[in-house]
C-alpha cells in the first residue's frame, strides 16, 4: 500500500504571516521538500520574489504564526482581537449590517 503524502496541497498554497515576516505578510509556497519525516516549504513574497526562505510545514498548522489564505490587514486585526478575547459586536454590526 502506499505511503499517504503529508501536505499533499502544500505546493501552490497560499499563506498570510499574522507578523510581516521579511517586510512581508504574504507568501506563496514555490516548492516542497521532504526530509525523512519532515516536510518543508519554500515560502515566497507575493510581492517580492527575492524573499524566500524555507519553513518546516508543521510551522504553518500554528494559527499564531500563520492564516492560511491571502487575509487583508482588517481580518489579520480581527482574527489578533479574538485571540485576545474582545468583544467584536461592533466589528459585527459594521461587516453585516442586518445582523442581529
Amino acid at each position: 500500500m502506499a505511503k499517504k503524502q503529508k501536505f499533499p496541497h502544500l505546493l501552490g498554497s497560499k499563506w498570510t504571516a499574522r507578523q510581516r515576516t521579511f517586510g512581508w505578510r504574504h507568501f506563496q509556497v514555490n516548492n516542497r521538500k521532504n526530509e525523512g519525516d519532515r516536510v518543508y516549504a519554500e515560502l515566497v513574497a507575493s510581492c517580492d520574489p527575492n524573499a524566500r526562505f524555507w519553513i518546516d510545514a508543521r510551522n504553518l498548522k500554528n494559527r499564531d504564526l500563520w492564516a492560511a489564505g491571502w487575509q487583508t490587514l482588517e481580518e489579520i486585526e480581527i482574527l489578533a482581537a479574538v485571540d485576545r478575547g474582545d468583544d467584536l459586536s461592533e466589528e459585527v454590526e459594521v461587516l453585516h449590517p442586518d445582523a442581529p
